[in-house]
């Protein structure tokens, strides 16, 4: 079976960048999708928009920035958890925020895990493989449905 995708919502290019290099970095071999916003990244786990006729994107986690254009992370994490079919996915804000204001609300709205992302890229590389290490081959996920589930 091949390695589920890592879908990065992210719109800095740079942190896109720095993100693919620590996983290449530590030897993290699933492949990593970029969505430039919340729209995005919706799009392409349901399959609509700009990705209709596509298979519903099912990866092994979702790393969601907060500050996003169009639509933000915690109103995209809503909308992940609000929807049968991507509830279970797992989901960890990557993010620059040091407001406790954000972190309490993206555990509200059901991310599994916070993590501010660190300025200097050797520590940023560190904590990139440790997330790596614990979400693709250590965690054990929810089975995904043997048949798609469609929204009603």
């Amino acid at each position: 079976m091949d390695a589920l995708p890592v879908l990065l919502v992210e719109d800095n290019p740079n942190d896109i960048e720095l993100t693919i290099r620590a996983f290449s970095h530590s030897g993290i071999a699933n492949p990593i999708l970029t969505a430039r916003d919340g729209v995005e990244a919706l799009e392409l786990l349901h399959a609509t928009g700009a990705h209709v006729g596509a298979p519903p994107l099912v990866p092994a986690v979702i790393l969601l920035d907060l500050n996003l254009p169009r639509i933000d992370g915690l109103e995209c994490l809503r909308r992940l958890r609000a929807d049968p079919r991507t509830r279970l996915l797992p989901v960890v804000i990557l993010t620059t925020s040091v407001e406790d204001d954000d972190r309490i609300k993206g555990y509200e709205r059901g991310a599994n895990s916070y993590i501010r992302k660190p300025v200097d890229f050797g520590e940023f590389a560190k904590v990139v493989a440790t997330l790596g290490v614990y979400w693709l081959a250590i965690n054990v996920p929810p089975p995904l449905p043997s048949t798609p589930i469609t929204a009603r």
